[in-house]
């Protein structure tokens, strides 16, 4: 395999001085994980494993990890991934790791090891009894200061046999996260039958004032910190409910929106959630140009009802990935679409949530809003990487379509 090109959009701090990029420099990169065996990749975009061990490695006081869970296959990628963690605690870099409790039951092996090593301490987080919901979240933070996240979970299976899509962003914006993490991570340990932590122990570190607006190589962007639950978050300047967000970038559209998700399902078992698809609708309606892709997991008969109804509406596309099985034999829970973003005209939304409502109104998510154009136009470009692919494929009124095996 090509060694990947190390590309960044670099935010250039107003002191810029010859000193090392990652010390003087805010810098914001996509990163990738790229089912093996696929023509999906993108050249410019450097895959999930070296980023992780390149953040990882640099850690020098904290690591905090948020993850729905931790799936780990022995010679697998994800090994060298938490080696690498193991290696940070004995150099006395302080790791938190936070998992869901109900998805620990699933998998607690991993967790369990970690939770053995000096400096590495693992929380168990019952969002669940408190909302009905889960911790699907998936992002760390290296010393207070990078952050990464995306669709990638904690699973040997997501470094390379599942398509995935993430964002590594240096910048005081990741003190947002840290304060998301330390709720929860109170939360994990003072849960008393369902009261959350109250916002005073939230710790604002970012001032409200502060400037988070900068010039970069390709134009300005302007980075805003994104969660879910809306209860259980926070909103100021530069932090703002997840949902929200999404829905002002699809209403302020003009020209196009791409959504690219592992599933999109307004049809709950309480009734039709409306919110994000008559944003969509609408958009539609005025002459935007909507491109909605999907993974084969998604092809349940309520949903392809739903998506031959979108498809009536002017300028409204629907397609599906139907990725091929790997050569080795059929791997559970793989080889999939796995990525959770939006492009609206000059926005781009990265985050960890599914389109349907309990992801927005009971999880714990977390995402960031990017307004630059040139940043946007690089996220729709890998949009249609997939799009045009040989593994897309329409849905059309009188298709019949059923969804792929999981297990």
């Amino acid at each position: 395999m090509m060694n990947k090109a190390k590309i960044y959009i670099t935010i250039v701090s107003l002191m810029l001085s010859s000193t090392a990029l990652f010390s003087q420099v805010n810098n914001i990169e996509l990163v990738e994980s790229i089912p093996v065996e696929t023509t999906l990749d993108n050249p410019d975009i450097r895959n999930t494993l070296e980023i992780w061990l390149e953040m990882i490695n640099s850690a020098q006081k904290t690591l905090d990890i948020e993850q729905f869970y931790i799936s780990n296959e022995k010679g697998e990628p994800l090994d060298t991934v938490l080696n690498a963690i193991i290696a940070a605690s004995n150099r006395e870099v302080k790791v938190r790791v936070i998992i869901d409790a109900g998805m620990y039951q699933t998998y607690p092996e991993t967790a369990d090891d970690l939770d053995k090593y000096d400096n590495i301490e693992v929380r168990k987080i019952d969002i669940k009894s408190l909302t009905g919901g889960i911790q699907h979240s998936k992002y760390f933070i290296v010393d207070h200061k990078e952050v990464f996240l995306g669709s990638q979970n904690f699973d040997w299976r997501a470094l390379k046999h599942i398509h995935e899509l993430g964002v590594r962003i240096e910048s005081s914006i990741a003190l947002k996260y840290l304060s998301i993490f330390n709720m929860d991570w109170d939360y994990a340990l003072y849960n008393d039958g369902g009261n959350w932590i109250t916002d005073s122990t939230i710790v604002y570190a970012v001032r409200k004032n502060s400037q988070l607006i900068y010039t970069t190589l390709y134009d300005t962007i302007n980075p805003i910190a994104v969660f879910s639950p809306k209860k259980y978050s926070f909103e100021d300047n530069y932090s703002k409910w997840d949902l929200s967000s999404i829905v002002e970038m699809i209403a302020g559209a003009k020209s196009e929106i791409t959504l690219q998700f592992l599933s999109y399902n307004p049809i709950t078992k309480d009734g039709y959630w409306e919110e994000v698809d008559t944003a969509l609708i609408a958009a539609s309606k005025r002459g935007v140009k909507v491109k909605l892709l999907v993974s084969d997991w998604n092809l349940s008969k309520t949903a392809v009802e739903h998506f031959k109804d979108l498809i009536q509406n002017p300028k409204f596309e629907v397609r599906y990935t139907a990725i091929p099985e790997y050569s080795g034999g059929f791997i559970p829970f793989a080889r999939v679409e796995h990525c959770k973003f939006i492009t609206a005209d000059d926005y781009t939304w990265i985050g960890t949530s599914n389109m349907s409502y309990g992801y927005f109104y009971e999880s714990r998510n977390v995402g960031l809003v990017v307004e630059s154009g040139k940043f946007t136009k690089r996220v729709r470009d890998i949009f249609y990487t997939s799009w045009n692919s040989e593994y897309a494929v329409p849905i059309e009124s009188t298709g019949e379509y059923t969804p792929r095996k999981r297990n």
